[in-house]
């Protein structure tokens, strides 16, 4: 059946071309794009490019290209339908079939068609918007003052909504076309259809654009203290302003070489902090920090730092960010929270104290597990039992939104360290005790019982002997494998190039990895049992199901096995990287990776005890 072109859409939208290729191709920034050697033709000298901007590859040797789906079908030769699943599932999306009957697809098609006009609505107006600025004297000073470079503007495309009341009117030939009124450019009057007028006048134009750097929307700011200061666009087809973050498709690179995402909460600090040297910043649109918000940001980056105004309209501002970044705080991610002096923002901040004392700033940022505490701890008097019942009631729902792991464990401890009770005591009033080790599912469970909520699977078989002797793994691979789906919570302790080290792994092994990632992202850490429902279908099911079969029931997957296979495998995988550089001439990325092998090495001996 046929995937809707809608969800092939949203797809794209969230896959990274720079970072799928990237996982197969030794990709280097070059300018605005990134090249390497291309994978579909043998050459010595880099003539394969990856665009960011434009979300595409493009080979001038053999003439290849296309965009993150093409290369997955190019490079592993499988079909449209098995990669737009195999993507799907690393972004933990469940891909619909096109059921529809030829009405609802036409319907469909027409909603399509109406996402690509607004956007094309959007862009047209955002060249008027720019070519007004250049005519403004009165616009131009104002970004100057604010310490707007033109170049910045040219960047984020800025522009300038004139005073007039009807000035797109001389933009769009037919002012009264619905789409002006549909993409959120003009209002029309509630009682009069022919009143309609421009929603932005004599404002500063910020383009809101998509990570495909389409103009979805816009945010304009008054150039005096009118109310309201800042105007977003409303809600429309292609804007939802709990999705979108200003900025994130203009600080993609910059997030790569900061290593961190900076959230603030306005337009013109996102600009201000790119002139100043802080290109990474991004900002909510005029709403509350969304679950969705930190998902997106954790495509591009494993730090997140929120920054907020000191005052009491900041803390609440970062109550809703902690909210929606808990559930999506693993054990290889770290989220921060800066709180500038109540006088600051962090444009006049870096203007009066500098770079560098901001970097510090965001240095010495509150830990998300700090402020859980803090946050907890408001209103408390922690020096009375009143008062850490009350904080540990506070607690409670803030630590639940964590996702099992290290730093839920360990956080538990401060909070039972603050009430002052035991650790096992906490548990007991929260009815945690026996939670956080549930009796393990036997992966053999007849058809029948799949899904039970209650009680261990029946076996289908006699139960092994107690000293049964231990099978060795086929492959360091395979034991890895067997972990990560039994325990609870392991995939999130590795780090990023741990996670790399078993995607890149031969098939079926890497590809059930990738998509176990996907499957975490998503959803947080799963017992085996909903891992299985979920792998239906999958085209490495079958040995996923009898990985977990060929445990024997005495045999418990401790994550501590995950870090000694791993420390086993890294000198493995950088010999094949190393080899493979060889083999296609190139010279830097061999002796780049021989200090890692030399580490690896190192950590390899030291852990076995030479």
């Amino acid at each position: 059946m046929a995937i809707p072109q809608h969800f092939i859409q949203e797809l794209l939208a969230r896959a990274d071309v720079v970072e799928i290729v990237g996982r197969y191709v030794q990709l280097k920034k070059t300018g605005a794009n990134f090249s390497g050697l291309c994978p579909f033709h043998g050459e010595k000298t880099p003539s394969f490019t990856v665009s960011p901007s434009k979300q595409f590859f493009h080979c001038f040797g053999c003439g290849k290209n296309g965009n993150a789906i093409g290369f997955l079908m190019e490079f592993t030769g499988a079909g449209f339908v098995e990669v737009v699943h195999d993507l799907a599932q690393q972004y933990g999306l469940p891909v619909p079939e096109d059921e529809r009957s030829p009405a609802e697809r036409a319907r469909a098609a027409q909603e399509t068609e109406q996402r690509a006009s607004l956007t094309d609505v959007l862009a047209r107006a955002a060249d008027a918007y720019r070519q007004h600025l250049k005519s403004s004297p009165r616009a131009i000073d104002y970004l100057k003052r604010r310490g707007v470079s033109g170049a910045v503007a040219r960047d984020f495309g800025l522009g300038y909504a004139p005073e007039g009341w009807r000035t797109l009117a001389g933009v769009f030939p037919d002012y009264a076309d619905a789409q002006l009124q549909d993409s959120g450019l003009v209002i029309v009057g509630e009682d009069d259809d022919d009143k309609r007028y421009d929603r932005f006048r004599d404002r500063i134009m910020f383009p809101i654009r998509d990570v495909k750097g389409q103009v979805i929307g816009f945010g304009g700011r008054v150039l005096g203290d009118e109310k309201p200061k800042y105007l977003n666009s409303p809600e429309t087809p292609v804007f939802h302003k709990g999705r979108e973050l200003y900025g994130l498709f203009e600080a993609r690179g910059a997030l790569r070489e900061h290593g961190y995402a900076l959230v603030t909460e306005g337009y013109m600090d996102v600009v201000a902090l790119a002139q100043l040297g802080f290109a990474n910043a991004v900002a909510t649109l005029g709403t509350a920090c969304t679950p969705e918000h930190v998902h997106k940001l954790f495509r591009f980056t494993d730090s997140v730092v929120f920054s907020f105004d000191g005052d009491a309209a900041g803390r609440r501002a970062a109550h809703k960010a902690l909210a929606a970044a808990l559930p999506l705080a693993s054990d290889v991610r770290s989220i921060k929270f800066l709180f500038l002096p109540p006088e600051h923002d962090p444009d006049s901040f870096v203007r009066a104290e500098g770079a560098g004392a901001f970097e510090q700033a965001v240095q010495a940022a509150v830990p998300l597990s700090r402020f859980v505490l803090d946050a907890a701890a408001q209103d408390c008097d922690m020096e009375t039992a009143e008062g850490r019942s009350h904080f540990a009631a506070n607690a409670r729902p803030l630590w639940q939104l964590l996702p099992a792991g290290a730093l839920a464990a360990q956080l538990l401890g401060d909070i039972a360290a603050q009430v002052r009770i035991g650790v096992h005591e906490l548990q007991q009033l929260w009815g945690l005790r026996g939670a956080a080790r549930p009796p393990r599912e036997r992966a053999h469970a007849p058809a029948a019982d799949r899904g039970a909520t209650r009680g261990p699977a029946a076996p289908t078989r006699p139960p092994l002997r107690a000293a049964a002797p231990r099978t060795a793994p086929s492959s360091r691979a395979h034991r890895a494998l067997q972990i990560v789906l039994t325990a609870p919570g392991s995939w999130q302790a590795l780090s990023g190039s741990d996670h790399q080290l078993l995607c890149e792994q031969a098939a079926p092994y890497g590809p059930l990895f990738a998509w176990l990632d996907g499957q975490v992202l998503e959803h947080g850490p799963q017992p085996w049992s909903a891992l299985r429902e979920a792998l239906r279908g999958h085209p490495q099911e079958d040995a996923a199901v009898r990985a977990i079969e060929g445990l024997h029931d005495e045999i418990d997957s401790d994550p501590r096995e995950l870090q000694d296979i791993l420390r086993q495998e890294r000198p493995v995988h950088l010999k094949q990287r190393m080899d493979a550089a060889l083999a296609a001439g190139d010279v830097a990325l061999y002796q780049s990776l021989l200090p890692e092998l030399a580490k690896a090495k190192t950590g390899e001996r030291e852990a076995g005890g030479y």
